[in-house]
């Protein structure tokens, strides 16, 4: 049984045995974490310059390289047998994928 990794401050927690309550969770903070992304993302397109192709480019290819690898890890646990098709792996790999680009999208602070 896959058992989803703590959030990174550690103060949510993951319940053990709860794999329902544990993907509602993580889907809850997928959808936060995405319209940070969504907003940061469209700031960065608003502001214009050298940058906005090349962001949605990067915004297609992303989106495209992210359904392949998830698609992958559903028909592994189809073809094996597995219950619930990867859930938790495609829900970790769609927060890593969010969380990096929020982390590249924000500003960054000035020491």
């Amino acid at each position: 049984m896959t058992k989803f990794p703590s959030f990174e401050s550690g103060f949510w927690p993951v319940w053990p045995g709860l794999d329902l309550p544990n993907l509602a969770m993580q889907s809850a903070m997928l959808a936060f974490e995405a319209q940070q992304v969504i907003a940061l993302r469209l700031a960065k397109l608003a502001q214009g310059g050298h940058d906005a192709p090349h962001e949605t480019l990067l915004m297609v290819s992303e989106k495209l390289m992210a359904a392949h690898e998830s698609g992958a890890l559903m028909l592994d646990a189809a073809m094996s047998g597995k219950p619930g098709l990867n859930a938790p792996e495609v829900m970790q790999l769609y927060r890593k994928k969010v969380r990096a680009n929020r982390r590249r999208l924000a500003p960054q602070a000035t020491p």
